[in-house]
């Protein structure tokens, strides 16, 4: 049996079948392990990780703990209140998904080379080219305004080796509609989109040799790797060319709500409108990342993992907002109907977020293809399930709502 404890309550002999968090909250390449040793125990507790998934059919049990059902019911409530009140109609949201693709696509093409270059001289020691960041960001925002979905769900697709800079480019797009969903000035929402892009500046103090590791890092390595916050503050302060609004993303995006984060360990409301934010968008894009060391979650699945942690990582509040500017099942996400058909999701409804568009294309019960149709859930039928594309072997899911031959090179070369 599955249950979620406290960091507090582990003892050695519990089989951790999973820590709660992003691959910055801990050192450990595998997240499922018998805690063998007090060495470890203390790593735990010493990490950002405020709580664990056990295996009491593999390991010890406690008393306390909440079974994987309560915990699963608590997160799906989470996600279904956020459906009580429809998405803030936005204007500006003037093309449809088919129509932003292409753009959107050369955009993640250009500003991969905007990004890599910006941040390859800042290894080097040069001075930060803002002018061209705050053009990037008005580029992205563009983007968002004519369909939020596109350029955020094309830019899920990169590959491990391009992660830290098209990471920067889809947390700067996601702060982008974050902050348009909360109802920002669109200064503010600028604001949060270069704060977005430059939130990892930091990692370029960081040897390329750690950042790029496929196996588990060690206590002394993890260590280094968690200085990239600050690292990245000086990095900004340095150039000063950026408000203080967006060196404290930089400084704190790695906060937690509950007060374990890094590097000041704030609570609550100690952490800024736009870090609280930025710490929610930069964990979505993470953990639904592919990484050498551990394939990425499905968006849906992301959304639901977020929705386990938001009691302790995340404002709830700001990632009810968030939910309402993704969705419940992001574009992307794999899923079955009622009618047993599986599909993929295309777009969301802007009135409910439970009735998105959806590609059917499968028949679960007969695990054939079936003829493609695009279907409107307000219309009928409903999402029953969030399913994994690698329990079915569907190898090129994306290329479905992207529209783009996924090969084995990068999209965005």
């Amino acid at each position: 049996m599955l249950k979620r404890i406290a960091v507090t309550d582990l003892r050695i002999g519990m089989y951790i079948q999973e820590l709660c968090g992003s691959w910055m909250d801990h050192p450990f390449w595998k997240t499922s392990f018998l805690l063998g040793n007090a060495k470890d125990l203390q790593r735990i507790l010493d990490s950002a990780v405020g709580e664990v998934w056990i295996d009491t059919v593999k390991g010890l049990d406690v008393d306390s703990g909440e079974s994987a059902e309560e915990v699963e019911a608590q997160a799906e409530s989470r996600l279904q209140s956020a459906d009580d009140e429809p998405p803030l109609a936005l204007d500006g949201v003037t093309v449809s998904l088919d129509e932003e693709m292409g753009r959107a696509l050369r955009l993640c093409a250009r500003s991969k080379q905007a990004v890599m270059a910006m941040f390859t001289g800042a290894r080097l020691g040069h001075a930060l080219e803002l002018a061209q960041a705050a053009a990037l960001v008005e580029q992205i925002t563009e983007s968002v305004i004519r369909h939020p979905n596109a350029l955020i769900s094309l830019a899920r697709l990169k590959t491990s080796d391009e992660y830290t800079y098209m990471h920067s480019v889809a947390v700067c797009a996601l702060m982008v509609a974050l902050a348009r969903q909360l109802g920002m000035a669109e200064e503010r929402v600028r604001d949060a989109g270069l704060a977005g892009l430059l939130h990892d500046i930091g990692k370029m103090a960081v040897p390329l040799e750690l950042l790029n590791k496929p196996g588990k890092l060690s206590d002394g390595e993890f260590a280094e790797v968690r200085k990239h916050p600050a690292a990245g503050a000086r990095i900004l302060l340095d150039s000063r060319q950026v408000g203080a609004s967006v060196l404290d993303v930089c400084l704190h995006h790695h906060e937690k709500y509950d007060g374990s984060g890094y590097p000041h360990r704030l609570v609550g409301e100690q952490i800024s409108l736009l870090a609280r934010m930025g710490a929610i968008c930069d964990v979505y894009d993470a953990i639904t990342s592919d990484r050498p060391y551990k394939k990425g979650w499905s968006p849906a699945e992301a959304v639901r993992k977020m929705a386990e942690w938001t009691k302790g990582h995340f404002d709830p509040h700001l990632f009810q907002a968030f939910v309402k500017s993704v969705g419940i099942y992001p574009t992307g996400s794999l899923v079955r109907l009622e009618s047993g058909r599986l599909g993929v999701v295309l777009e969301q409804h802007p009135q409910s977020l439970l009735t998105p568009w959806v590609k059917v294309f499968f028949s679960a019960p007969s695990r054939v293809p079936i003829p493609q149709e695009v279907i409107d859930l307000s219309q009928g039928d409903r999402i029953v399930s969030r399913e994994s594309p690698d329990d079915w072997g569907f190898k090129k899911l994306d290329e479905l709502w992207s529209g783009v031959t996924i090969g084995r090179g990068s999209l965005f070369d």
